[in-house]
């Protein structure tokens, strides 16, 4: 039975690694053994140095929000305190857990009746409670400003790696010898700082503010990392660097609007906003079709031609540049809202970020309820609000792919 066992292994390990799969015609694995320079060529055992590493960049992130971004959150005003904390009461307290967390109208009044409340004092203990269980807007800062380092070294780092390398210039030579293209100490590093970045989000995902699209976040990460690591293995490195530098080049702004909303620095918060949307259409739907599809498309059937493994690497990319589209027509259709109506109103897509609903019904009412500062009244007039901002990552645009 074991040899039955240790047979059935070896046929799906050979299947795995079928070379009529992964290579083109006429080449084998043995060819790609070859020393070539710096790290040789890429091989699927250069991926187990990634978890390590990927641990790694999730301790660096811990010492980073704790002793860089808290700092830097306190100093521009930022309070380390949480949401306000609803009144303890054992009957709304077991409805809430229970029954429903939003009550309609008919349930408000039954509630109102049996504790001898105003509906209006049960409708903000409600609102109160659903606050309590969300991260502060400390939290939600760190994380967004580690975020938006890591996102900004890289891109600068891709940049300047990029600057320096042919296939940049000219496409063709991301297919120029193929698969015969040894990888250098750069594109390596490159390539494995990426993908542990995108590990360590995963592992943090069980650890950071519970967002409403967890699951699809969870996806999202995980197609990330498996589209890395395919190009990786097959050596489509060349064209998968250029992929992963245009897709950076927005995420940080995102990341850097979010930071001022959080700030409350609104007018800075707009303008990021602009220059992210105008960035993320010219990446994704004007230098993505005509530069990165058209060189693994075209440029590559002329030059190596089509094989399996080259039409499923197509065929993702092809179904990111679906997503790209949906995308940009959701970010288009949120700042097309806001110019013409002058204010945000409640975003009709599902929240991204649990924390941010109603966020800014409550960010002026730190005391019983009813009472207000009246300063909060026009905080959102004229300008992306901030429970707009906070919705506005669509749904995992990470804005990453």
């Amino acid at each position: 039975m074991a040899t039955a066992a240790a047979g059935a292994l070896g046929l799906l390990w050979g299947w795995l690694w079928s070379e009529r799969f992964w290579l083109p015609q006429n080449v084998s694995w043995t060819d790609l053994e070859g020393p070539g320079d710096g790290y040789g060529y890429p091989r699927a055992r250069h991926i187990l140095s990634v978890f390590p590493l990927a641990a790694g960049v999730f301790s660096v992130r811990q010492l980073f929000e704790r002793f860089i971004a808290k700092p830097c959150a306190l100093h521009v005003g930022i309070q380390d305190s949480g949401p306000y904390q609803a009144q303890p009461n054992a009957i709304l307290e077991k409805v809430f857990i229970s029954v429903t967390k939003y009550p309609d109208e008919k349930r408000l009044e039954g509630l109102s009746k049996q504790l001898d409340w105003d509906v209006r004092k049960i409708q903000c203990w409600f609102r109160h409670r659903r606050n309590q269980d969300k991260p502060p807007t400390l939290t939600k800062f760190c994380e967004s400003m580690w975020r938006f380092t890591f996102y900004l070294c890289i891109f600068c780092y891709g940049v300047r790696f990029l600057w320096s390398s042919p296939w940049f210039w000219d496409t063709r030579q991301c297919w120029h010898s193929y698969p015969y293209q040894p990888l250098t100490n750069g594109l390596y590093y490159y390539y494995i700082m990426e993908l542990a970045f995108y590990w360590s989000l995963m592992f943090s995902q069980f650890t950071d503010i519970k967002r409403k699209d967890f699951l699809i976040m969870f996806v999202h990460h995980l197609a990330t990392i498996g589209l890395i690591t395919f190009s990786y293995i097959n050596n489509m490195v060349r064209v998968g660097t250029l992929v992963m530098c245009l897709h950076d080049a927005s995420d940080f702004l995102l990341e850097a609007a979010k930071l001022a909303n959080y700030a409350k620095y609104q007018r800075l918060c707009d303008t990021l906003f602009v220059i992210f949307s105008a960035i993320f259409v010219v990446t994704r739907l004007g230098i993505y079709p005509f530069w990165i599809l058209n060189t693994t498309l075209f440029e590559s059937w002329e030059m190596i031609g089509p094989y399996p493994s080259w039409w499923l690497f197509n065929g993702l990319l092809l179904i990111l540049q679906v997503l790209h589209v949906i995308w940009s027509y959701l970010i288009a259709r949120i700042a097309f809202k806001a110019l013409i109506r002058g204010k945000v109103s409640k975003d009709d897509r599902s929240d991204v970020e649990s924390s941010s609903e109603e966020e800014d019904m409550t960010s002026s009412t730190k005391g019983p309820c009813g009472r207000s500062s009246s300063n909060g009244a026009g905080r959102v007039n004229g300008h992306m609000g901030g429970s707009y901002w906070l919705k506005s990552k669509v749904v995992g645009m990470g804005t990453s792919a």
